[in-house]
């Protein structure tokens, strides 16, 4: 049978991404649906529109993303990331559909000094990790087919992302102050398209919280660095450390996640983020 997969917040970094990959996917019949064409926070629209249509998988990709804003913006983010995810999580569990919705590392505090399980303690230090926290906590509640993935600092050839604000920055000749202080891992959006439509088209699915990212830890300075070298070939000094960077939003100082869940799980085994990053 035809695989039916909606995927909202089409013209976002993510949405973008899996629109790039589609064609890829015979198999696979696509519906890209923005914010004027379904509003994630109307909940009689949403059951209207799955009621409407006999989709088999929703793929979430609609959130509010803006970390800083988020911390003056508090009641459109938990409007956009809790009640947007209720809706559609209700939606699905009405409709006995397969719901696979995206979250973030910043669900955590940043204190650990391992890689984060699926298991850890989430505890938030921001306005947005803690509307996307609240998020997953209604997919919990209410839709029992769920995936929740976890991923961090995603960047791709679309939307707004460090990557891009890079490029644009070194090509321009700017100098750019970078923080040392955070630590994670750079994904790429291109790669974790292909990552759920991997996990689409495996029958057999066992529900629940996954991680998701490329591997290996870096810094937002370190990794600045590695764009400057594969865009020029060479460091030519636009990128300077610095372990102050003032931020509306704090920040987790480190969180790198732990992948064996979804390796054991689907099989799927990241690559390094410095191979991803010479790939893009």
């Amino acid at each position: 049978m035809a695989k039916k997969v909606l995927i909202t917040g089409a013209d976002g970094q993510l949405g973008q991404c899996v629109q790039y990959i589609a064609k890829r996917y015979p198999q696979i019949h696509f519906t890209f649906v923005n914010k004027k064409q379904l509003d994630i926070t109307d909940g009689s629209a949403v059951d209207s529109f799955f009621k409407q249509n006999n989709f088999t998988y929703i793929i979430n990709a609609a959130a509010y993303t803006h970390v800083d804003n988020a911390e003056t913006e508090q009641e459109l983010a938990f409007e956009i990331n809790e009640i947007g995810v209720k809706n559609i999580a209700r939606a699905c569990a009405k409709y006995n559909l397969e719901l696979l919705h995206l979250s973030t590392d910043y669900v955590f505090d940043g204190k650990s000094k391992v890689p984060y399980t699926e298991e850890m303690d989430t505890n938030p230090i921001n306005v947005y990790g803690a509307s996307k926290l609240a998020g997953e906590n209604v997919i919990v509640e209410v839709c029992k087919k769920h995936i929740i993935l976890r991923t961090s600092w995603l960047y791709s050839p679309f939307g707004h992302n460090f990557y891009l604000s890079m490029r644009r920055a070194i090509e321009n000749k700017k100098q750019l102050q970078i923080t040392t202080e955070q630590t994670g891992t750079p994904t790429s959006a291109v790669g974790l398209a292909e990552v759920l439509m991997k996990i689409i088209c495996q029958e057999k699915k066992e529900y629940g919280v996954y991680h998701y990212s490329d591997e290996g830890e870096t810094t937002w300075y370190e990794f600045a660095m590695e764009i400057e070298r594969k865009i020029l070939e060479e460091n030519k000094g636009y990128i300077n450390p610095t372990d102050h960077y003032e931020t509306k939003a704090k920040r987790p100082k480190y969180s790198v996640l732990n992948h064996m869940k979804i390796k054991k799980n689907f099989n799927i085994i990241p690559k390094p983020w410095q191979k991803t990053l010479a790939e893009f």
